[in-house]
């Protein structure tokens, strides 16, 4: 059994990288902090002091400023005994009374509430975060203790809150650089989120320990006696995957465990950037590299200061292995990320952390940009699990952009006004298109015509938050007008087809009581919304002629007033939708057990009377009829020249039965170009509905891109293909 933290190991801890230490203001506030929680017990078991202690602890093992371990032992102090922050700034100085506070204003956020307040709980959280972030540190601290003591809670209260850490907090680690909470805090929520996969992992790991201990020695003490004979001063230490990274490229990359190879690594550790190099290269002549595997993260760090030689050899068993290379100074930076930047005092600010954090403050930029608070969680998730990829000015400056950034991205990160006159680019010299994608090192010169403006495609190829909220801005002022006219002329027509309704005036004392109830701030936005096709002039016809006494309260009545029910006539004739060999026109209908779709392959089986029914290749059942009737089966391919073809296709998406989470996913199917035919929504217990959307679809790339979007939202728990139901 693991020692229990005390108050001594933690100022004898804190003493090793400190010069102050601070050792009396910790025991200060630790014998302040157990006096405040005294009697007070955690549903471990143990005394509440030992929460505090070991948030600490956490603080102090990741070398954060001792300051801020000070306020983690007394972070809960105000929060659950009633100490007032004036009394824990007359004893312990204004910086720790506003950490304390920081972290108290946290503790009271929900961020499994509904959407909206969700986003403005991560919009408080950031603005905490920028003031100080200590404060995060903190928090970020108090959550892994308590992953790490969840088993006495309730099995749904330890899923809300490893779902809540997987979607919130651990990436928010791995943003900030901190790869070894980051890494404990996955690992943690897939525990307790697939205990299964986790417990069978672990079971694996446990088993080829042995055997991976003694290779990992043999190329270590290989590697070392090579170095050494160079003249490169390094420290070899091996690292092990971690659980969840190992679960996650299982599931990626469809394999089982024995399928994976590299479950450990080295790292060297050397003093200079020069010795750094030359470690590489005394690597590169032992063991031969894997092409096109090497990563220099020195020359060009990732986007949260992240700096390292990564590259993958072959061992002499053909096994390949993952080696990074840093210094001392980047291996602090990778482990503890901005918890090793925290000097705080006014007149010595510190360049790197205002540069690694920059993101943040582009994020709270961005509510300016922003209507809805569901494109702030997609934006900022966006920003979360970003890969960065770095390209240069024609100057020479470095651009750092999300993974598969183009033209588009890198046009707005310069200026608006260069973003929204973007016609193309020049990349390395020659023109490229707007939907080019960049590779590292490539320079960059943005083409603008005076002329030229946003359009609603440039949505389908941005990657970055930054240009996604400026050009929904663009198109939003921009169509604003015409929507609001559309609209009204809209909701007139409406208002004359109702016979209550014929002889009332479209004024705003009878449309503004139903702009507040479906959370729209004035008539205009009302009117607009129904323009734009978000809102339909039915539902607001409906709405004043049922008064306001129907207000929705879960999913499942906002899906039943405000999305139709029954499906509008099937897409066209299907026969010009196939061919055989080049030959069009066929009789053909699509399988009802498969659903295929445009990109798919696909292979007819020739019915008796009914033409031939289309299959996707990996459908069950006609892997049957291959059996059954092998010389019915036709080759067929997708006819070309039909790219206004929709397909009606069905999604069941599981989720939080709330209002609040339908105008979400129905902004993102409306984002995705996809017309919603018809819906149906039926509560699953108390907590979730089930809604299968009918759609019409044009090809499985645009499905497979709606069902990924609508996978990542918090609330969603499942989306999946069904029939469409005759």
């Amino acid at each position: 059994m693991a020692e229990q933290p005390n108050i001594d190991t933690l100022i004898k801890r804190v003493a090793e990288y400190s010069a102050s230490g601070d050792g009396d203001r910790l025991r200060r506030a630790y014998e302040f902090a157990e006096k405040a929680h005294a009697g007070q017990e955690r549903l471990t078991g143990d005394p509440y002091i030992s929460h505090p202690l070991a948030v600490a602890n956490i603080l102090a093992e990741i070398q954060a400023d001792p300051v801020a371990v000070a306020a983690a032992l007394l972070h809960d102090t105000v929060e659950d005994t009633g100490v007032a922050i004036a009394d824990i700034e007359r004893q312990f100085g204004k910086r720790v009374a506003h950490l304390v506070a920081g972290v108290t204003k946290l503790t009271r956020l929900d961020f499994s509430s509904r959407q909206e307040q969700q986003a403005q709980n991560l919009r408080k959280m950031f603005l905490a975060m920028a003031d100080d972030i200590g404060v995060i540190l903190i928090k970020l601290a108090d959550r892994l203790h308590n992953m790490r003591t969840l088993e006495p809670l309730e099995p749904e209260d330890r899923q809300r809150n490893a779902r809540e850490t997987l979607h919130i907090f651990a990436p928010l680690a791995h943003r900030l650089g901190m790869s070894q909470i980051n890494g404990e805090l996955e690992d943690l929520s897939l525990k307790y989120l697939e205990p299964t996969a986790y417990w069978d992992i672990v079971e694996k790991l446990g088993h080829s320990l042995e055997a991976r201990v003694a290779q990992l020695e043999s190329v270590q003490r290989e590697l070392q006696e090579a170095l050494d004979e160079a003249k490169v001063p390094a420290e070899i230490e091996g690292r092990a995957k971690h659980i969840y990274s190992i679960y996650r490229k299982m599931e990626q990359q469809q394999i089982d465990f024995g399928q994976i190879a590299d479950l450990t690594a080295l790292r060297v550790i050397t003093d200079t950037v020069d010795h750094c190099y030359a470690a590489l290269g005394v690597v590169h002549s032992l063991w031969m590299p894997v092409a096109g595997m090497f990563a220099d993260h020195i020359a060009k760090p990732k986007s949260n200061k992240y700096r390292s030689l990564h590259t993958k050899v072959f061992r002499p068993n053909k096994q390949p292995m993952e080696i990074q290379i840093r210094t001392e100074q980047m291996h602090q930076q990778a482990e503890y990320g901005v918890a090793a930047h925290w000097r705080y005092k006014e007149e010595d600010s510190d360049p790197q952390l205002d540069e690694q954090i920059s993101w943040l403050r582009q994020m709270l930029d961005l509510e300016t940009d922003l209507e809805e608070s569901h494109e702030f969680l997609e934006l900022l998730e966006l920003d979360l699990f970003q890969d960065q990829v770095f390209v240069f000015t024609p100057d020479g400056d470095v651009v750092d952009l999300p993974g598969g950034a183009g033209p588009i991205d890198f046009a707005y990160r310069i200026h608006t006004e260069v973003g929204d006159h973007c016609t193309g680019a020049r990349v390395n010299g020659r023109m490229v298109p707007l939907d080019y994608s960049f590779q590292n090192g490539d320079i960059v010169e943005i083409i603008t015509s005076p002329h030229a403006q946003p359009s609603r495609d440039w949505l389908r190829i941005i990657k970055s938050s930054r240009a996604k909220a400026k050009v929904r801005k663009f198109l939003r002022l921009q169509a604003e007008e015409e929507n609001i006219r559309n609209g009204r002329q809209q909701l007139a027509e409406a208002f004359a087809k109702s016979k209550e309704l014929a002889s009332k005036t479209l004024d705003e004392k009878l449309l503004a009581p139903i702009a507040e109830h479906l959370n729209y701030p004035s008539v205009d936005s009302l009117l607009g919304a129904i323009g734009y096709g978000e809102v339909g002039p039915g539902t607001v016809a409906d709405h004043l002629i049922e008064g306001l006494d129907r207000r929705p309260q879960t999913l499942t009545e906002e899906v039943e007033l405000s999305l139709p029910a029954a499906p509008a006539a099937p897409p066209a004739d299907e026969t010009m939708l196939v061919s055989v060999e080049g030959i069009r026109g066929l009789e053909c209908r699509l399988a009802q057990c498969c659903n295929p779709l445009p990109g798919d392959e696909i292979t007819g089986y020739v019915t008796r009377g009914s033409g031939i029914s289309v299959h996707r290749n990996a459908c069950k059942n006609l892997q049957y009829l291959q059996q059954k009737d092998p010389e019915r089966l036709i080759s067929l391919e997708w006819a070309t020249g039909d790219s206004e073809a929709r397909f009606r296709t069905c999604l069941e998406i599981i989720a939080s039965d709330r209002v609040g989470l339908l105008s979400h996913i129905t902004a993102i199917v409306s984002d995705c170009d996809i017309n919603i035919v018809a819906a149906q929504v039926n509560a699953e217990g108390r907590e979730f509905a089930r809604l299968l959307l009918t759609l019409d679809i044009a090809s499985r790339l645009d499905l497979d891109r709606l069902m990924d979007r609508l996978q990542k939202l918090i609330d969603v728990i499942s989306v999946r293909q069904v029939p469409v139901a005759e």
